[in-house]
């Protein structure tokens, strides 16, 4: 790492390739797995009851209708809200910019930044660096499934966000690069960002688009430890001569050691737009912070060892471009409901992202339309308090649902099941799915699940496989399983309520007051993104 030259570190999950980086996030890593001693959270956010116009620093001072505060993703939300009219300013403690390493998405979830009008089909093409099919799921040699357009574009973060960067100044925007967020200051009619040189900036709507780890989110869940975590090691490479398609999800052995603890560890690869040859290999896997696991280190030292075999290359003969790394925790209330009058959570921050995914661009683009939406009608209609908030972060189902599949895939310490028995559940769903059709699959490989096909493949495994029963309540807990039936059944509620009750609401609900109607219309939305229903089939 210390030999592969660097570059410069950008804002956002896997931003950082250096050594350094690694240790620093190690460190990190160990303090979440720490058992909580009664350290305070520093408070970031101080509620002022009182109205800012009326205080002797509120006079003449610019008011914005939002700031975001965290450049990397952000830039999509607060590029989407200036160009519907809104007054938008974005503060980034370093420079707006997009990592080298690539993104992978399908054409699909792409074309949802298009609909939203923020980019064009002809800057779409420019941004795709690599483009390749099929795409495989494996596990452990029983079996692999090959499916097409699935995570199949490479995107270049770098020319991306810098398009974003562009249409955002032209639409108005107002960014302030270099800049660190040191408190908020909520008043009864604006929020007050200061920051760490002493400046400040005002504004009727804060969203926070910090990540994983923002200080805000942090006072929210008063340092409340997640209750998972996937761990992702892997690197960029020139030397592949089989080079053209790619690994969705690859497991190649049974449970296998990782410092101290047992991990079973999955892989995606992918080919590069940086040379016919470079190809990106992630490694990762699931833990319970609640029994620590391996340092990201760790991993890497176990990534080299396997990584040869599973690629079937010679590791000295692959010139390393990168090293990649990253933590994403995931909490089961998720997503984070509004908490505070004026703040909002979008993107990573607010955990809306899949909790068997790492990092939340797909999840980004599938939800922009809906939050841009949402937050130009709250800030127009002066919606602004913590409940009418949380109303653009409500409860879903399928989110809350996908939970348990993480669970199931991590292994817990004094759980007596096969080495083999992760593999082999896996295996048996995606086979039942492949028998079910790309109407069941497809939208699960993107992160999206639907109360049809989970009913359809649950019923299948169990017809086909009844034997794996006992071993997914050892793996999962009767506690967990009781938790996620709650939610798979409000799936079929939230399925009926879009189904057969939005449609027939639709024209009452324009006739409401603007304070009812924006209600209403969160929960239209609620329903049909929390059932699942936004995913588009035959795309």
């Amino acid at each position: 790492m210390e030999k592969i030259s660097s570059g410069e570190e950008v804002g956002g999950a896997g931003g950082a390739y250096s050594y350094s980086a690694l240790k620093r996030l190690d460190q990190i890593w160990s303090s979440i797995c720490e058992p909580k001693a009664d350290s305070k959270v520093p408070e970031v956010v101080t509620r002022v009851p009182e109205m800012f116009a009326d205080s002797d620093l509120g006079a003449g001072s610019e008011i914005f209708d939002v700031i975001v505060c965290g450049g990397t993703l952000g830039i999509f939300v607060a590029t989407a809200l200036s160009s519907k009219g809104l007054r938008v300013g974005i503060i980034e403690r370093n420079i707006i910019k997009g990592r080298e390493q690539e993104w992978n998405i399908s054409r699909k979830e792409l074309m949802e930044i298009v609909e939203i009008g923020i980019l064009s089909e002809a800057e779409l093409e420019q941004i795709i660096s690599s483009d390749f099919n099929p795409n495989r799921c494996g596990f452990e040699g029983k079996g692999e499934i090959w499916v097409e357009n699935i995570l199949n574009l490479g995107i270049s973060p770098a020319k991306l966000v810098e398009t974003m960067k562009g249409r955002f100044i032209a639409s108005g925007g107002a960014m302030f690069e270099g800049r660190s967020l040191s408190s908020i200051y909520v008043y009864d009619d604006c929020a007050v960002l200061k920051m760490s040189d002493g400046d400040s900036l005002s504004c009727r709507l804060v969203v926070d688009a910090m990540g994983n780890f923002s200080p805000i989110v942090r006072q929210i869940r008063s340092g409340r430890k997640p209750d998972g975590m996937c761990l992702v090691v892997g690197a960029c490479a020139r030397g592949f001569e089989k080079n053209t398609t790619s690994d969705v999800i690859f497991s190649s052995s049974a449970v296998n050691r990782a410092g101290n603890s047992g991990v079973q560890l999955f892989w995606e690869a992918f080919p590069a737009g940086s040379g016919p040859n470079d190809r990106t290999t992630y490694m990762f896997t699931y833990v319970d912070p609640k029994f620590g696991g391996p340092k990201l280190e760790e991993l890497l030292e176990v990534f080299w060892n396997l990584m040869p075999a599973y690629q079937d290359v010679v590791l000295e003969n692959l010139d390393i471009r990168r090293v990649i790394f990253g933590i994403f925790p995931t909490y089961r209330d998720s997503p984070l409901p509004a908490a505070i009058d004026r703040i909002l959570q979008v993107g990573d921050a607010s955990g809306i992202q899949s909790p068997v995914s790492f990092g939340g661009f797909g999840s980004l683009t599938r939800h922009l339309g809906r939050l841009s939406n949402g937050i130009c009608e709250a800030v127009e209609g002066g919606f602004l308090d913590a409940h009418s908030l949380q109303l653009l972060n409500p409860y879903m189902p399928n989110l809350s649902a996908s939970w348990l599949f993480q669970r199931a895939m991590s292994v817990r310490p004094q759980v007596n099941v096969s080495p083999t028995f992760i593999n082999e559940l896996l295996f048996a769903n995606f086979q039942s799915m492949q028998k079910l059709g790309d109407s069941v699959l497809r939208p699960f490989l993107q992160d999206v699940i639907q109360f049809g096909p989970l009913v359809k493949t649950l019923g299948l495994v169990m017809l086909t496989r009844p034997q794996i029963l006992p071993s997914i309540f050892k793996q999962v807990g009767l506690g967990v399983i009781l938790d996620w039936s709650g939610h798979f059944l409000m799936l079929g509620f939230y399925t009926f309520l879009s189904t057969f009750i939005d449609p027939v609401t639709r024209s009452w609900i324009e006739s409401l007051p603007p304070r009812d109607k924006y209600q209403w219309k969160r929960y239209l939305e609620a329903w049909r993104y929390g059932a699942g229903l936004d995913y588009r089939q035959g795309e």
